[in-house]
């Protein structure tokens, strides 16, 4: 008999609207793949996490909705969320939460962006200030319909942040700003924040099918480009693998950032959001990943976090403190 897949929530209301019509669907013999999906690679052991249950969890999402901020933990469906969320660190995600690209990898939505709301960045440090954060980690969609391609809402992010909780160390995750990425970044350098991070998320390959609206070498300029407007800020790069890549390619993307001068490397395991996205073409073992790691390292990077759950904002403030731990070595060693 066939089988089909529902992907999503599995509350009543998730059943009902989602499950049941594909069950009548099924029943009625319509089996057209729009409606009915095989089931996703089954993942390793090691890749498997608890669902989140606790209280810290469910005062976050609260917050958030209080304040009517999109997080990247809810919309990019990250495995870490119980974790994260239950020690009450959320990573805000600015600019709406829908995208105006669809990159095959991200599970945010694609479409035409809402206005975007004045509000968003006193919102931000409100939330700073009631999760009693020490370091906050602040990305967005895509918004190719800006003029500056929101630079300017990540400055005044940044602003209200430091009006509101001077103490709190700030982490930004860019997108490329594409064909407006100078005069972006130099925006948001001269708002000094802690670290400046921009994933390049794949090797230079397989661009074309994973991130078809980016350009590998536009991203590396730009992380290059924050290095000689600032020397004193961090920056950082992620790369996920699982795509199909190959291990000398790994490589090279880690020389490529070294020569770019980014500090620090995060790498994590690929998974399929939904049946519609890129399929994994593997799960790298956890050895695997320490080999990464421990080649990473060699090459100068002052901080590597590589493992299969790895992701961009993953434990951000302790791993901050550990680069800032780690500079003041080198620089006195120098």
């Amino acid at each position: 008999m066939p089988r089909f897949h529902v992907s999503g929530s599995t509350s009543k209301e998730g059943w009902e609207g989602v499950a049941r019509p594909l069950a009548f669907a099924y029943l009625a013999g319509m089996t057209e793949p729009a409606l009915i999906r095989p089931p996703m690679t089954r993942k390793p052991d090691w890749i498997r996490v608890k669902a989140p249950t606790s209280i810290g969890f469910a005062e976050t999402r609260a917050l958030m909705r209080r304040l009517n901020l999109a997080t990247v933990c809810e919309e990019a469906a990250c495995p870490n969320i119980g974790e994260c969320w239950t020690k009450k660190h959320a990573t805000v995600m600015i600019l709406g939460d829908t995208c105006t690209r669809a990159c095959a990898f991200c599970n945010v939505k694609t479409g035409m962006p809402r206005a975007v709301d004045q509000q968003e960045p006193q919102h931000v440090a409100d939330a700073a200030a009631e999760l009693g954060l020490e370091h906050i980690v602040i990305t967005s969609v895509d918004r190719d319909d800006l003029p500056d391609g929101g630079a300017s809402q990540f400055v005044k992010v940044i602003e209200a942040l430091r009006r509101s909780t001077p103490s709190t160390t700030i982490e930004i995750l860019t997108p490329d700003f594409r064909n407006k990425s100078e005069r972006a970044v130099e925006a948001i350098v001269s708002a000094r924040p802690d670290v400046y991070n921009h994933n390049l998320e794949t090797v230079p390959r397989l661009y074309p099918t994973i991130r078809p609206g980016a350009r590998y070498y536009a991203s590396l300029r730009l992380l290059e480009s924050v290095k000689k407007l600032d020397p004193t800020i961090f920056t950082k790069s992620g790369i996920m693998v699982g795509l199909g890549e190959e291990r000398l390619e790994i490589h090279q993307v880690m020389d490529d950032m070294r020569s770019a001068d980014i500090d620090f490397l995060t790498m994590g395991q690929y998974l399929q959001p939904t049946p519609k996205h890129a399929k994994v073409a593997e799960f790298v073992t956890p050895d695997t990943f320490k080999a990464y790691a421990a080649i990473a390292r060699a090459k100068g990077f002052l901080l590597v976090a590589a493992t299969p759950l790895t992701r961009s904002s993953y434990h951000a403030g302790e791993d901050f403190a550990r680069m800032k731990a780690a500079r003041e070595v080198q620089l006195a060693q120098a």
